[in-house]
């Protein structure tokens, strides 16, 4: 794993060698630098496979006519390596990256295609001669690996995270308004937005070709339904050993690696499974796993007892990482630093990143199962809908209409006003989408466009309805309710929040985080299952708070039944937890200081981002026990991330990588 950058159009070397400095945590264990005429490219190198110097990068082709930079792992490169031997290639290494590069000096931008595994790619190709030279930026199917990037007059920059892009000195530090709208919103930046506001990201399953003439995007891949056709024909019990095979296949290939490997061990599921295979392709050591715990005031959220339950059947060696408000103070500043750039979660894997650190290189991650197996308590909330809209078809229809011209963008500048609050609510009050944000919301529409700075509401599109938010992901919007949710919850939720702070998280402790559910293999499978097997019959609970295990909820059916015999009996009746951290007692008690400080009238008014007699109410309301941890905590976030990233100069974020 590692830290991409360059730059198209002419570059110092001054300037890559601070953009990978600045990237110092991605890659501790080799750096490289390669400048041609029209290009720069820089790397930060973390040794997974091949740690010899034969891995170096940037790595070039024969001819030096092809040089790559590439921060991922291909997982199929033992097959795709045998494949191009046997089509007369040479490989001088034992590499994945330069299977990458073979597979596109033979198969051209479509190798891709190819590619099993989590990437961002630079390829720069000069074997058009001089004025042809082009260059090709892609990413992952699941946009596991971050790739930013930003046109700069005749440059085009990119890089693996913000801080890259700044300490070189090329990028404007300014806030995008409609950015900052959509972070309160959902709680993290849609992508292919970021947090500035000239530099985007790179889609997954998206490449970027630059040339003399310009660049363009392209998708070479997308989500999509029955792929495995023969699937929908299978009994449940085929499909259940089916689908065992498949995730067993994801993390033998996933296991591949020349460093230490181990696992994050919640009591959940999903990475009980995983474990439990990982598990049954070590045969000379005990696979080492990690949990977070706290101290008394976590008791309720605490799953590590669960997890140890786990890693004596499975026969681990595990580890327990207790993290207390002290730990969250003294990190602080570098959690912020790290995320690069604000989110409303990630705590936990950082903490989680630099106790697994110790003992491991790479770990593996159950992120993914909920997403494709229907975990989340949205899917049921979504399904329930669904069918009462069903059971009352006109009423359904009345109320769709109504609110579809509700909320016409024209009529944004209500939402702000005094009486506002309510009709921001009326118009996300029915559809698809709307009512899909409403299940998980960070703050209501109504909310962000007071909390939004006066001066930038009307940029920011202050009121904005989240269904515009959510149209680009609706990948799916053929499918059932249940697919539908899976990739709206896949391209929002996952790509924009967890995989982002993941990766942020993890690298910002040098640890590579790989996630088996998300190949693109199971994620094609997942999406040729019937609903059925995926979540049981769902039952409306009349609004009770009450705790359900796995099998009363009726989610992730199928995954269930893989992991019988594999996982201690009666693991599928205990109750269904997400993971959570103590921050509303934290925030209330031993960090109420920070929650005041960094949230004062005065800090609000002289970041100028935020409308400071708002942020006072909602950090007061929380600390009167009216509102919830998350709303304040982004709020923080979002000051600390400027004042650990958006006002260090450039040198700066070189030095404190």
């Amino acid at each position: 794993m590692c830290g991409i950058c360059g730059v198209w159009g002419g570059q110092s070397r001054e300037t890559l060698e601070a953009m990978v400095a600045a990237m110092h945590h991605r890659g501790p264990d080799d750096r490289g630098v390669f400048e041609d005429g029209c290009v720069g490219l820089g790397l930060t190198r973390l040794a997974i496979i091949d740690t010899s110097r034969a891995g170096h990068q940037p790595m070039y082709s024969e001819d030096g006519s092809i040089t790559v930079v590439y921060n991922g792992e291909l997982y199929n490169f033992r097959e795709e390596r045998r494949v191009l031997e046997s089509l007369g290639h040479k490989f001088h290494s034992s590499s994945d990256t330069e299977v990458a590069l073979r597979m596109y000096q033979h198969y051209g931008d479509d190798f891709l295609l190819r590619m099993r595994g989590m990437f961002a790619i630079a390829v720069y190709d000069k074997r058009g001669g001089p004025g042809r030279e082009r260059l090709l930026l892609a990413r992952d199917q699941m946009g596991i690996k971050p790739l930013l990037y930003a046109r700069v007059g005749s440059q085009l920059v990119f890089a693996s995270e913000i801080k890259a892009l700044l300490a070189s000195g090329l990028v404007a530090r300014e806030v995008d308004p409609v950015s900052l709208r959509l972070l309160l919103t959902h709680g993290s930046v849609s992508q292919p937005r970021t947090i500035l506001s000239n530099v985007q990201m790179i889609l997954p399953g998206h490449r970027m070709i630059v040339d003399s003439g310009g660049e363009r995007i392209d998708r070479y891949w997308s989500l999509g339904l029955d792929r495995r056709k023969e699937l929908r024909q299978r009994t449940y019990e085929e499909l259940v050993e089916e689908l065992a095979s498949v995730l067993e296949e994801s993390v033998r290939l996933q296991m591949i690696a020349d460093v230490p490997l181990g696992a994050f061990l919640s009591g959940g599921v999903d990475s009980s499974l995983l474990v439990a295979l990982m598990a049954r392709q070590v045969t000379d050591h005990r696979v080492k796993t990690f949990s977070v715990g706290f101290e008394a005031e976590g008791g309720a959220i605490d799953e590590t007892d669960e997890a140890q339950q786990t890693s004596n059947f499975i026969g681990t060696d595990h580890t327990r990482v207790v993290v207390r408000a002290s730990d969250v103070r003294d990190h602080l500043r570098q959690i912020a630093y790290g995320l690069d750039q604000p989110t409303v979660d990630g705590v936990n894997s950082y903490f989680i990143s630099m106790a697994a650190r110790r003992g491991v290189t790479v770990a593996v991650s159950g992120t993914g199962g909920d997403e494709l197996f229907a975990g989340y308590p949205w899917f049921g909330a979504m399904a329930l809908d669904e069918a009462r809209g069903r059971s009352e078809p006109w009423k359904s229809f009345a109320r769709s209409a109504i609110v579809a011209l509700a909320r016409k963008p024209v009529l944004d500048p209500l939402v702000p006003r005094r009486g506002g609050y309510r009709f921001g609510r009326l118009r996300d009050s029915a559809g698809f989408l709307s009512k899909y944000y409403a299940t998980n919301p960070t703050f209501e529409a109504g909310w962000t466009a007071r909390l939004l700075a006066p001066d930038i509401r009307s940029e920011a599109q202050a009121g904005r309805s989240p269904h515009y938010d959510l149209c680009s992901i609706d990948e799916l919007s053929h499918g059932s309710v249940i697919e539908r949710v899976t990739a709206v919850c896949l391209r929002g939720y996952t790509t924009n929040r967890l995989l982002r702070d993941i990766d942020a998280a993890s690298m910002a402790h040098s640890l590579e985080i790989r996630v088996p559910y998300l190949d693109p293999v199971v994620a094609d499978t997942a999406l040729s299952l019937p609903d059925n097997v995926k979540i049981g019959p769902v039952q409306d609970s009349g609004g009770s708070a009450a705790i359900r295990s796995y099998r009363e909820s009726g989610t992730k059916r199928i995954l269930l039944d893989v992991a019988k015999g594999m996982l201690p009996a009666g693991f599928d009746t205990k109750p269904k937890r997400g993971f959570g951290m103590p921050f509303d007692f934290w925030l209330k008690g031993p960090l109420r200081d920070v929650v005041v400080d960094l949230l004062s009238e005065e800090r609000v008014k002289t970041r100028g981002l935020l409308d400071a007699t708002a942020v006072v109410a909602v950090r007061d309301k929380f600390l009167d026990g009216v509102l919830e941890w998350t709303q304040p905590w982004l709020l923080m976030m979002i000051e600390l991330w400027a004042q650990e990233v958006l006002d260090r100069p450039p040198a700066a974020l070189a030095r404190c990588a």
